[in-house]
């Protein structure tokens, strides 16, 4: 077998980036995602195929079409000598809780979702929180740093603010007042979309997300970040209330949406409740996606939501330039290479053997006419391009769709791309 060194020329490095576009929607406590439809597990039509819930994203997919969840693929380590062991197993336990031999199991399927969480008013000092526990009050707290990185590209990141300019609390007839206002994300009630890295990648695209709010099938408002600054301004339907006002913020690196918005949309026109019983019934911007797993039991009568966006995948590329030069390559040790019927062996015995260097080579020079004797010519036929490390572990094998006639006055150069 041959082997090439790639010159300083031959590779390539390059990163490509890939901009997926993703679409969650949202009805009656249920979560569709990409408008995937329910396939059924041919097993049992209780089971789903990929075993994860609607909504849901199934990682690596092992799982496909199982039987039962007694026979799904999960990932296993053995004790043994090598003291390998899961990152969730701590050193003491592996050594004490374990003996050799033992094989330490994890699980499968492995899911994720985008879920909600409502934070009531005053949530930071509160102990009663609606669709979650008082802890979860933490989690905003834990974003205020972040928030406040932002306030550069826009001063409603900002987690406590307190100005002159436009209040944020729209009236009925939509007009908005000249006062000091403020706010303080720790105390105002707000809305927390949490969406997984693995819908998005490294970062969510500025300037695709769209957040769309429907009551009985008629849209009734949308939300955009046209300024690519992380703000959320309502864009839509023209002329409806709270046209043109901040709703909340996105921090597209972390997965993250922020809702503030608490104007009546729909302007007095009511089908709620939204957050719960005994609540005010008028659809805000705060209640968007109320039932995409956030722990609620209830459903809002006649409305769906729709979220948009784009994600950013950076997919590092090797292009690698692989040569066949003239007078090179033009041997094969495939049997089929040589003249039929020879004898491959020149002599053996007890104490030699030689092979027999003398063996005819076939010659597959094609001719119009039968019985040609057209001149010899050494060829072969390059059908893959195997890639090797340093130390000659075949680590990739580029297939062609067809076979290359190689001849020793022709030279070729493959070029073979790998997305790492």
């Amino acid at each position: 077998m041959s082997f090439y060194r790639f010159g300083r020329n031959d590779l390539i490095y390059n990163e490509i980036e890939t901009n997926p576009r993703v679409k969650f929607f949202i009805y009656d406590n249920q979560v569709y995602y990409n408008n995937e439809k329910d396939i059924p597990n041919t097993f049992s039509s209780s089971l789903d195929l990929k075993h994860v819930p609607r909504g849901f994203v199934s990682l690596y997919e092992l799982n496909i079409n199982r039987s039962d969840a007694d026979h799904l693929v999960h990932q296993f380590v053995t004790k043994d000598g090598t003291l390998s062991a899961f990152k969730t197993v701590s050193t003491t336990s592996h050594n004490t809780d374990f003996q050799f031999g033992d094989v330490l199991t994890g699980s499968y399927p492995m899911s994720a979702s985008i879920s909600r969480d409502h934070f009531s008013q005053g949530h930071a000092t509160s102990s009663f929180l609606q669709g979650s526990d008082a802890g979860n009050s933490n989690r905003i707290y834990a974003l205020r740093h972040t928030l406040n990185h932002y306030t550069r590209l826009s001063s409603e990141y900002a987690y406590s603010a307190s100005y002159a300019g436009k209040t944020q609390a729209i009236s009925s007839t939509g007009d908005e007042t000249d006062e000091r206002f403020g706010w303080d994300k720790g105390e105002q009630e707000l809305g927390l979309i949490s969406i997984p890295s693995i819908f998005y990648g490294s970062s969510i695209e500025k300037g695709s997300v769209e957040l769309k709010f429907f009551q009985t099938g008629t849209l009734i408002g949308t939300l955009r970040d046209d300024g690519k600054n992380g703000d959320l301004v309502q864009v839509g339907p023209t002329g409806s209330n709270g046209s043109g006002s901040v709703a909340g913020s996105v921090l597209y690196g972390e997965g993250f949406i922020i809702l503030t918005g608490s104007w009546d949309i729909a302007n007095g026109e009511n089908t709620g409740p939204y957050i719960g019983a005994g609540q005010e019934n008028i659809p805000r911007w705060i209640d968007f996606a109320v039932g995409a797993n956030d722990g609620t039991d209830h459903s809002i009568s006649g409305s769906s939501f729709e979220l948009n966006f784009n994600g950013t995948s950076k997919i590092p590329t090797m292009t690698m330039f692989a040569k066949a030069s003239k007078a090179e390559l033009n041997h094969s040790n495939n049997p089929t290479f040589l003249e039929r019927g020879q004898n491959t062996v020149a002599s053996s015995g007890s104490t030699h053997y030689v092979e027999n260097h003398k063996l005819a080579i076939k010659n597959i020079v094609s001719g119009a006419y039968s019985d040609h004797t057209g001149s010899f010519q050494k060829e072969t036929y390059i059908s893959q391009v195997g890639i090797y490390d340093e130390d000659r572990n075949l680590i990739a094998v580029a297939k062609l769709a067809t076979p290359v006639r190689k001849t020793e006055e022709r030279d070729y150069t493959f070029k073979l791309k790998y997305d790492f």
